[in-house]
């Protein structure tokens, strides 16, 4: 290979190793005497966010404290794990990664220490220009542990601290990166809770006797019994040290917000507040909204829990249809679509919902769920309702046709998995075996929440906020 071509394939190389898409719960407190135990319970009531790793690191005098392991919160840590995390100040992360080998040094949140500095980073999202940034830190002497895109924001905050204050570090070292992150950054005593300038993915304040408390979500918040304040504001750097609280912009003009929908529709707890919304309320004004558009005629409504549970209440109600639990769902099975492979994903659907046997036979029923991703899940539950007896099934989506990938953190990077990406929605009845089949409209999914021209729509529409030239389409 001649040597002039050799920084393009190593480009080309690097894009295809470090795309990958990381989606994650943050928790962080500060100035709280059992600061890493409070951490270990917010990261807990955010399990849903993330089932690959958890970590927790606190900062005291002595400098940092890390407990990082792969695995779910309580097996990650036991009571004598507690006894190693003094400090008052503490940040937590739990993830998943979608592909690659994951190992421990891979396990946020990260840490390093540089020039009598300590510095701690923990990252919900994905950015886009990962391969180019760490391609030109590694020419300039950055060695990398992991193949991790929060890595990339370690090394950059590490190079702007020369001559810069803590927060201008953080503020420069994200003007230099291209996509969604919101990041808890812990540096010297310092910390620092900031969201991109689209505010795609969510971070919120709270307060715990008076003192500031980080979170993705607020349910993290309820366990705590801590008070909501608010979602941190698109572009907002919120910063917390011995001096007290305050907050500047990322950027002096920021774009119309574009937070991620699908956090509403899918992801977030219902118990939760996301973006300034219930996501309980929403995901019953889908399911309104879904039975506006395309009623059905059937003897009762099926949710398939847990996600599918909101939006069928919404559907069942305005249709003013009998609403029945006739599949029970196994609780100690991880979320389906975010199984790190196509053998366990098809394995969950299999044991993750049992059907009540005698609710089925020679009854007309409406399938409600939030999404069909792939179609694995809903092939396989489909023709189990077939095989109990169904006399007919319909299905009703509370989101639109899923056609484009993720490039900001959701696990749907290949439109090539996508069955709405290359089948029409009759295509899809056919494959799915069902006698209707109904997606929510773009029109219909936005009247169901309050700020309807604040949202990425991307995997619907195609129209992308943040451009990356080299992502697959």
């Amino acid at each position: 290979m001649e040597a002039t071509l050799f920084p393009q394939y190593e480009l080309r190389y690097l894009r295809r190793r470090l795309m990958k898409r990381h989606y994650c719960g943050l928790m962080g407190i500060f100035d709280h005497e059992d600061a890493a135990k409070l951490v270990y319970f917010g990261l807990y009531a955010q399990q849903h966010r993330g089932q690959e790793s958890a970590g927790i690191v606190t900062y005291d005098k002595d400098g940092l404290h890390e407990h990082r392991k792969l695995g779910l919160v309580h097996d990650v840590f036991s009571e004598n794990d507690f006894q190693h995390l003094p400090g008052k100040i503490a940040i937590g992360h739990v993830r998943y990664s979608t592909t690659g080998i994951s190992t421990t040094p891979s396990v946020p949140p990260f840490m390093a220490y540089y020039h009598g500095h300590s510095i701690v980073i923990a990252h919900n999202g994905n950015l886009v220009n990962t391969a180019e940034l760490r391609s030109e830190l590694e020419k300039k002497g950055s060695i990398f542990t992991s193949d991790n895109d929060t890595e990339v924001f370690l090394h950059l905050i590490v190079r702007e601290l020369s001559g810069n204050s803590v927060h201008d570090a953080v503020k420069n070292a994200c003007s230099h990166v291209k996509g969604a992150y919101s990041l808890l950054v812990l540096i010297d005593g310092t910390m620092i809770a900031l969201r991109d300038p689209y505010g795609i993915r969510p971070l919120a304040l709270g307060r715990l006797n008076g003192k500031p408390i980080f979170a993705s979500e607020t349910c993290a918040f309820d366990l705590l019994e801590a008070e909501y304040e608010r979602t941190l504001e698109p572009g907002e750097m919120y910063i917390v040290d011995g001096d007290g609280e305050y907050s500047v912009k990322l950027l002096t003009a920021l774009p119309k917000p574009k937070q991620c929908i699908f956090e509403l529709v899918y992801f977030a707890r219902p118990d939760s507040y996301v973006f300034n919304e219930q996501v309980y309320v929403c995901r019953k004004q889908m399911g309104w909204q879904l039975a506006h558009e395309s009623p059905a005629d059937v003897d009762f409504v099926l949710p398939f829990p847990d996600s599918g549970v909101y939006s069928a209440v919404g559907f069942a109600q305005c249709s003013e249809l009998p609403y029945e639990h006739a599949m029970i769902r196994n609780h100690y099975v991880g979320r389906s679509f975010i199984q790190p492979s196509q053998n366990m994903r098809n394995f969950s659907a299999r044991v993750k919902i049992n059907p009540v046997k005698p609710m089925i036979n020679g009854k007309k029923i409406c399938i409600v769920d939030d999404s069909i991703v792939r179609g694995t899940t809903m092939i396989t539950r489909v023709r189990k309702l077939r095989e109990l007896g169904a006399k007919e099934v319909h299905i009703r989506i509370s989101c639109p046709p899923i056609k484009h990938p993720c490039h900001y953190g959701i696990d749907f990077a290949n439109p090539r998995e996508l069955i709405a990406a290359s089948n029409s929605v009759e295509e899809i009845r056919r494959i799915l075996d069902v006698d209707s089949l109904h997606y929510l409209s773009v029109d219909g999914l936005l009247r169901s929440v309050m700020h309807s021209d604040e949202y990425c729509l991307a995997c619907f529409t195609g129209d992308y906020p943040i451009e990356c030239d080299h992502c697959i389409r």
